[in-house]
């Protein structure tokens, strides 16, 4: 499969099963589908297709770089991983291997985001916080069902977490104690929307926490629409500064602020930019999914003015970039000379095998997005998983199950994209979430051209 594409003055043509990327000239762009589809033709009759727009000489001069590169395996080179993706599946199902828990330490916000699919923290049930032997389980559950691995990842989740903080500290204290006990590594991540955090938590944080994501949307009218207090009241200027304090004090890595953005600003390149221009060098802005009845869900009609956004995004990101000033998109890391493995491009997150949420009871889900979804609810950190249906069903899931994945460019790039969002949007895991699907390759292909722009 190969996929052409322009963007920014640049022909870029991508290799999809040998993720080859190649800038070319006019010619060779031209020439590639034709040749794909028309293996056995001359140069001359190459040339005749090409309705006399190139001599005979220039197409053969074409021609011969393209069979190079079908030569040298990084041009019309074959899908090989379907047959493997199967072995691996048997694998992973056979001997599963919990890398990664989500620890919902609150469910309680002091945030009334209008977008939370926590629905203020509670997710379709009740306020509780997770107690200190729930979490002790929880941790204790990770190490006893991680086989072999040694690096173990623990994010603390709500709600907001830092409203349970006493008993977050406790927990690490505690992981701390078991990993040297077990030969585990544990790694902390904290999720805080800021409203809470102080001198005291940030300070905690830059020694345990391997990575901080920090919530606010972008300018302060977008983000206060749609992060008010519970009182009503805004919380762009509290967190704003707590937020750059944080940047700087991690030395600008370890950390990312994340917002979403809404049908209300469809312009969202200008609060990643501002952002930017706060401070902030590791940002994500990300699409809100939810109920398409939402006055502020993105609409079909919407994804003109958002694959603009993602070009005049890309282009400001270059030319900042050359200008000495880092910016780090989420959305446009990718790694063209290694990257995820194999196996990681084909499968995805690991949600609901490799990956789980924990409720401040203790109950399993297969990720933070169908916690409180009771068909959902995998079993509890006391007696395991009880329904081994639904992580076999998790783990089974890969690009190749997803027809509409099947056949596309970006496959290894999303890895079949997020579950919780295929299903939210078509009932079934193995589904697509449309404007998801068509959000993304406009990342990639972006990407891929940020990569070709800086490289010059």
């Amino acid at each position: 499969m190969v996929h052409e594409y322009k963007n920014n003055g640049f022909n870029i043509v991508l290799d999809v099963n040998s993720g080859a990327v190649h800038v070319v000239d006019d010619i060779v762009y031209d020439l590639v589908p034709l040749m794909e589809r028309n293996a056995e033709a001359s140069d001359r009759e190459l040339a005749g297709l090409l309705s006399g727009r190139y001599s005979v000489d220039e197409v053969h001069e074409a021609a011969e770089e393209i069979r190079q590169l079908k030569e040298a395996g990084s041009l019309y080179t074959p899908d090989s991983f379907e047959q493997y993706v199967q072995s691996f599946t048997k694998g992973k199902l056979e001997h599963p291997v919990v890398k990664a828990l989500c620890l919902h330490i609150a469910h309680d916000c002091n945030l009334r985001c209008k977008y939370c699919f926590a629905e203020e923290g509670e997710y379709h049930g009740r306020r509780a916080l997770m107690s200190y032997e729930v979490g002790c389980r929880a941790l204790d559950f990770l190490i006893e069902h991680s086989g072999a691995r040694k690096n173990l990842e623990v994010d603390f989740f709500g709600g907001e977490p830092t409203m349970n903080f006493e008993v977050v500290k406790q927990l690490v204290e505690y992981g701390r104690k078991r990993e040297k006990e077990c030969d585990k590594h544990f790694r902390f991540t904290l999720t805080t929307n800021g409203m809470l955090l102080n001198d005291e938590i940030l300070e905690y944080a830059n020694k345990e926490m391997h990575n901080l994501v920090l919530s606010i949307d972008g300018r302060k009218e977008i983000n206060d629409r749609m992060r008010p207090t519970a009182g009503g009241k805004g919380s762009y200027d509290v967190i704003l500064p707590r937020f750059k304090k944080a940047a700087e004090s991690r030395n600008q890595t370890n950390y990312y602020v994340r917002g979403t953005y809404t049908h209300y600003n469809t312009d969202f390149a200008r609060d990643v930019l501002h952002l930017h221009d706060e401070g902030f060098e590791q940002i994500s802005v990300e699409p809100v999914v939810c109920d398409p009845s939402e006055p502020y869900a993105l609409k079909e009609e919407d994804l003109p003015v958002l694959l603009e956004q993602y070009d005049i995004l890309a282009r400001e990101i270059i030319r900042r970039r050359k200008e000495g000033r880092f910016i780090n998109f989420f959305h446009f890391m990718i790694d063209l000379e290694g990257g995820p493995c194999v196996a990681k491009r084909l499968s995805g997150c690991g949600a609901g095998c490799e990956y789980l949420a924990v409720t401040p009871w203790g109950d399993l889900y297969p990720c933070h997005q169908f916690v409180g979804e009771e068909k959902f609810l995998l079993g509890n950190v006391y007696d395991g998983i009880v329904k081994e249906d639904i992580p076999k069903e998790f783990g089974s899931a890969n690009v190749y199950t997803k027809p509409e994945c099947k056949k596309c460019f970006a496959k290894f790039y999303c890895s079949g994209g997020c579950m919780a969002n295929s299903y939210h949007s078509t009932g079934n895991i193995n589904g697509n979430y449309t404007i998801g699907c068509e959000l993304q390759r406009k990342r990639i292909e972006c990407a891929i051209m940020i990569k070709a722009a800086l490289a010059e």
